[in-house]
């Protein structure tokens, strides 16, 4: 008789085990010392790393992580759909449509139209003013001109609108650094924007050169004699391939001597070229150039100033006040998300045309798993108009407020919007408050209709950004500098909107509880300063932004369109 085994089953062995790896038992369906049924992929896996865990001793203190890894896997958080009886995680499945109809009766109830949340959403005892400040980073006291030019500059400036925006003050900053004269940049025709706008069609040519004379210089294009040399071919200037993010270090090291050796150099592409943290004249140079020198061209602001003023007076019973949302809910967008709504296997293979269309087999990758559910959890998906409408409704916007939306093409239209103007029926968008005649200069050019929605979004009293990107990454900063410091801005956790939409059976009152404390969030956060790592177009303090303590002399939101 043999004694027992340590990590046996408890009984005695009748022979001993050939080698001390398969101490376990040969039932290849046992483990600590019980039966387990393998039902799916899912539990045969993580039944096999278990069992092979407990073949090596020496690695026994991995065996929680790793059961607790595959229960993750089993649940579908980390990337698996459980194929057995067992209920998808909360929060993974789209069940908004069955919400909403449950609420609605409750939002309608409410539909009094006395809501005054418009007026007192931000919690002014939070505030602290902040005034801009740019002239007192940038001045440039002694030089009555501008040192000699070291050579000339040249950007391709790629991406839509505010992709553009961030290439452009990075190259005012770095023109600044290299003392450059910066050519007027060039704007690359991207494959997803599809917009052949050139500089002087969407930002004011001449007011970006005045603003900056006294900082850097800045000309249409390079002169003849120059030209002359590269064989009139900007194509034949050196293109120096700059890495992301590089230094003000590299950029004096390996790009001011070839500029001062060639008189010339290209950088393209140029987004995300300039590292976020510079010298405080250089970080100047970008505030400058954001917040004061780029402004729209004459033609989009004489339209944009007219669609706030029309907002405004639509806005009368909310004195004047509005909320602008952002909805990122394009076919692209919710192609690339991977995410999966009420639409079926039509839907599906909308989705997958889509993917293909516009990225070529990135999604057909070996190994490329597309998780839906898990994406849902982790707030990755763009919400529908429908949760847009929810979520406001249930911080306590009624149906009285006005609500702008800007937005490309909404997947679905007509499906997914109903419901959204059924809860907000004062809802415009600039195809309302522009005329088709207005609107027609600016078809076909997604950076210049851009534009409009960003102007009207910029003036308006509560913004709602639902999907990140580059648009409210400017406007949030954008919004702090023309409000004293505060965004303005409701920014909602997605992760728990994931929770509170896939719960058919939740009640109107912890509903609007949940939301009303994530309104209150977005207020408190509503003044930030930047951190070392983060960008100025977001947070503009304190480079771009000096703090006042005398509230009484602070000057209220400026109606001035840049």
């Amino acid at each position: 008789m043999h004694g027992l085994s340590r990590l046996g089953n408890g009984v005695n062995s009748p022979s001993p085990p050939s080698s001390p790896r398969f101490r376990h038992g040969r039932n290849k369906n046992t483990a600590f010392g019980g039966e387990v049924k393998l039902q799916n992929f899912a539990e045969k896996l993580g039944f096999m790393i278990v069992s092979a865990v407990y073949r090596r001793r020496g690695v026994l203190l991995f065996a929680p992580l790793l059961y607790i890894s595959g229960m993750l896997l089993y649940m579908g958080v980390l990337g698996f759909d459980a194929s057995g009886p067992v209920s998808p995680p909360r929060g993974s499945v789209y069940r908004s449509p069955q919400v909403f109809q449950m609420l609605w009766p409750l939002m309608e109830a409410e539909n009094n139209g006395t809501s005054n949340l418009l007026t007192n959403v931000w919690n002014p005892k939070l505030h602290q003013v902040w005034k801009p400040c740019i002239g007192h980073t940038v001045s440039q006291e002694g030089f009555t001109e501008l040192p000699k030019s070291n050579g000339y500059l040249i950007v391709e400036a790629n991406g839509g609108l505010n992709q553009q925006r961030l290439s452009i003050c990075d190259a005012v900053a770095v023109a600044g650094l290299l003392n450059a004269t910066l050519v007027i940049p060039i704007f690359h025709l991207n494959s997803v924007w599809r917009d052949s706008s050139k500089f002087g069609d969407i930002f004011d040519e001449d007011f970006f050169i005045y603003a900056l004379r006294n900082h850097v210089k800045v000309v249409r294009e390079l002169p003849e004699d120059l030209l002359l040399q590269f064989h009139n071919n900007i194509s034949s200037i050196v293109n120096l391939r700059v890495k992301a993010w590089s230094s003000p270090t590299y950029y004096l090291s390996k790009v001011l001597p070839k500029l001062k050796e060639l008189g010339a150099v290209r950088i393209a592409p140029f987004s995300n070229r300039l590292a976020h943290s510079i010298p405080p004249n250089i970080q100047g140079l970008r505030c400058l150039c954001n917040f004061e020198a780029l402004r729209f061209s004459e033609p989009i602001r004489m339209l944009a100033a007219k669609m706030v003023d029309r907002m405004i007076k639509k806005s009368s019973k909310t004195s004047g006040r509005y909320v602008s949302v952002h909805i990122r809910f394009e076919e692209d967008m919710v192609a690339f998300s991977c995410c999966t709504y009420d639409g079926g296997e039509e839907e599906k293979h909308e989705m997958d045309i889509a993917r293909e269309r516009s990225w070529r087999g990135k999604f057909r990758r070996r190994g490329r798993v597309i998780r839906p559910g898990a994406n849902r959890i982790d707030g990755k998906c763009p919400l529908t108009p429908l949760e847009v409408g929810m979520m406001l409704r249930g911080m306590g916007f009624d149906n009285n407020t006005s609500l702008y939306v800007a937005a490309g093409k909404i997947y679905k239209a007509e499906k997914y919007m109903t419901p959204l103007k059924q809860m907000f029926p004062r809802l415009e968008s600039k195809d309302t408050l522009a005329s088709t005649e207005e609107l027609a200069p600016f078809e076909g050019h997604s950076s210049r209709l851009a534009a409009l929605d960003y102007t009207v979004c910029l003036y308006s009293e509560a913004f709602v950004t639902t999907q990140g990107g580059n648009f409210p990454h400017f406007l949030v900063g954008h919004r702090r500098y023309l409000n004293e410091g505060h965004a303005k801005t409701i920014k909602p956790d997605k992760r728990k909107l994931a929770l509170l939409f896939d719960s058919p059976d939740i009640r109107w009152k912890d509903f609007k509880s949940q939301l009303q404390d994530m309104l209150r969030h977005s207020d408190t956060k509503g003044i930030e300063l930047k951190k070392p790592n983060s960008s100025l177009y977001t947070f503009p303090m304190p480079d771009c932004m000096c703090k006042h303590t005398d509230v009484k002399n602070a000057s209220g939101n400026r109606r001035r369109l840049l």
